[in-house]
């Protein structure tokens, strides 16, 4: 498309880029879709009256959710996951029945609340496939003996009639446990039905949604007393990083300017919203990842990216916000992927293992998410980059022997990493898109499968470097450089460069 470069230097610069979506794993190196979609998780703690006596059971529920809808927008939960871990003593009833396969049907009540108001859904019918109970010794460590049922399906929508930050938490959880023998037929008793309650003094959010009014204005908010767009930032530098505060301070913002609505609905007048500007940019991001089993860390970068900036722009000047989505892939001589790294670090302490490691990026583009608070002359904003990624290791050598992985080592499953950075437009401080700045943020990595030519090397890959649980335990750090963006080729941030990572 033809970009006016001259309209686009009038519009203030919330663009969202978030250029360092690299993850750490224990060898080596280690965004919100263009839908503004955001991949929730919680980890609760359920009391569950078993046959055998009350049991603490984990439960890690999940589901993909907008980050901001209108009021009466129907909201439809996606790929909603119940995963529920029974302990081996909960399981003992099911071994006397000569029990083989276990599965369930879960029904999770969800308390969605805006402001003082709040109502329970019932997210009925999650079915768990039946999945084979462990035999004596199975497992290890801490989870040894435990079997995990994962129930999904579809749930209700939800809606939201007034304005404000809505949340959604799980509450009560019941399960229809079934039982099959060997043959597959059903033992006797056939199931077993359990009502749980969440262990007290947790925290239960699952995911907030920033519900807004009815209208959609999507032009540059104005700054508090003028009646124009605001004007770009000077041209300088970001000081210093913010406080870890930052985000609660954009949140309370937020809040403040949605509670004020709600006494004055009038305050807010219906703008017509100006046509807004997509173009594409370039930018280099690199840092250091900590490899959490290693008590290590790994460089990461310089990985190059091409950004598509503006996919989504939503102005909100009732709520005093602005919400911009964008994408981004990354570019390693054609393909969506990161540099190949290589890394030493001493596995178990004292055997030294070298190994490249290829991050591939899957699935859709990775997506970023920049939310700005603009009733405060400063400008507060959050960037979150969420990225999908598989984790490929060749070329190891183990003690300086090389050890023959084969072609197809890699996590079992995607992961996702997220990073997030703050900062604030007037003046230029931390985190920016336009100028780059600095991420953070921790991954979980999934264990290995396909390692080893010629014998089973999965379990040696998934204990040095897998993560343990559901615990994202690998820190990363990057530094994005500033954009080169396309309507200002000749710029001083172009062609983009290389920034020095910082640990």
């Amino acid at each position: 498309m033809t970009v006016d470069a001259r309209a686009a230097a009038r519009r203030p610069i919330h663009w969202a880029v978030g250029g360092a979506l690299v993850v750490a794993t224990a060898l080596v190196p280690g965004a919100e879709s263009a839908a503004a979609e955001q991949t929730s998780e919680v980890s609760l703690r359920y009391a569950c009256p078993f046959p055998s006596g009350p049991e603490d059971v984990d439960v890690v529920v999940s589901a993909v959710l907008p980050t901001s809808a209108r009021t009466g927008e129907e909201i439809r939960p996606d790929q909603v996951a119940v995963e529920v871990s029974l302990p081996p003593t909960a399981l003992a009833r099911f071994a006397d029945l000569d029990a083989a396969t276990l599965s369930a049907v879960a029904r999770l009540t969800v308390r969605n609340t805006v402001g003082d108001r709040y109502a329970d859904a019932s997210w009925q019918d999650l079915t768990a496939p039946p999945t084979a109970l462990p035999q004596p010794g199975e497992g290890d460590g801490e989870g040894e003996g435990e079997l995990t049922l994962t129930a999904t399906g579809d749930v209700p929508t939800v809606s939201f009639g007034s304005p404000g930050r809505a949340t959604l938490a799980p509450a009560a959880l019941a399960l229809s446990l079934s039982s099959l023998t060997e043959a597959g037929e059903p033992t006797t008793p056939p199931g077993l039905d359990v009502a749980c309650a969440p262990v007290p003094g947790q925290e239960a959010e699952l995911a907030a949604i920033m519900v807004r009014g009815g209208t959609d204005p999507t032009a540059p908010a104005p700054r508090p007393g003028e009646s124009a767009p605001a004007p770009d930032p000077t041209p300088t530098r970001p000081a210093e990083g913010l406080p870890p505060t930052a985000r609660e301070k954009i949140d309370a913002l937020t809040e403040e300017r949605l509670e004020g609505l709600e006494d004055d609905p009038g305050s807010c007048p219906i703008e017509i919203p100006p046509e807004w500007v997509m173009t594409t940019a370039e930018t280099y991001a690199a840092g250091y990842a900590n490899a959490a089993k290693l008590d290590g860390a790994a460089a990461l970068g310089p990985a190059f990216m091409k950004v598509v900036l503006n996919k989504r722009y939503i102005n909100d000047s009732c709520a005093s916000t602005v919400d911009v989505s964008s994408e981004v892939n990354f570019d390693y001589e054609g393909r969506r992927q990161l540099p190949p790294t290589k890394a030493t670090f001493l596995s178990y302490g004292f055997m030294p293992t070298t190994a490249t490691m290829t991050l591939e990026q899957v699935g859709p583009p990775a997506a970023i998410h920049t939310h700005t608070v603009t009733n405060t002359p400063t400008y507060p904003e959050e960037t979150t980059v969420t990225a999908q990624l598989v984790m490929r290791l060749s070329d190891v050598e183990v003690n300086g022997v090389p050890l023959d992985v084969g072609p197809d080592c890699r996590t079992e499953r995607p992961f996702e990493q997220v990073l997030k950075g703050y900062g604030q437009s007037y003046p230029p401080a931390g985190y920016l898109v336009a100028y780059g700045g600095t991420l953070t943020g921790y991954a979980h990595i999934p264990p290995f499968e396909g390692c080893g030519a010629t014998e089973d090397l999965d379990p040696i890959f998934t204990s040095a470097i897998s993560s343990p649980g559901k615990k994202a335990d690998n820190y990363t750090k990057m530094t994005q450089a500033p954009l080169c963006v396309a309507t200002n080729p000749e710029g001083p941030d172009c062609p983009p460069r290389k920034p020095k990572p910082e640990r």
